[in-house]
């Protein structure tokens, strides 16, 4: 999936000590091109959000939550009106609920493992 560079971060916050902002910073400092989705922002460091992945003017190839399962199931469904194909589950998001939807709608996934962990031991 790090070989995709499109990516949409679903749960993106101002907050920097939460993990919706640091994936969100990790990917574009990767060189990522990276969209912010959160319903309550317009606007993160200058940086435009996108209140819903359907809103997001490009196509997004890895869509990464990071919202809690309740949020996860919804979104899921936008990002397959889309054509979102991958979606990473960082810990915390997923339940066995929102893994069966993930697979039920065709998505290729990964969970159990985070990418802010998996791009700060590569550097």
């Amino acid at each position: 999936m790090l070989k995709k560079k499109t990516w949409a971060v679903a749960g993106v916050t101002e907050k920097q000590d939460k993990f919706g902002y640091k994936i969100w910073k990790i990917l574009k400092e990767n060189n990522y091109e990276t969209y912010g989705v959160n319903p309550n922002y317009d606007e993160i460091e200058g940086d435009k959000i996108y209140h819903s992945v359907k809103d997001i003017p490009k196509k997004v190839e890895v869509l990464d939550m990071v919202v809690p399962p309740k949020i996860a199931i919804p979104t899921l469904e936008e990002a397959k009106e889309v054509g979102i194909e991958y979606i990473w589950f960082q810990p915390g998001t997923y339940n066995d609920e929102v893994i069966e939807k993930a697979k039920e709608l065709g998505f290729k996934i990964l969970y159990n493992d985070c990418v802010y962990k998996v791009l700060r031991e590569n550097r």
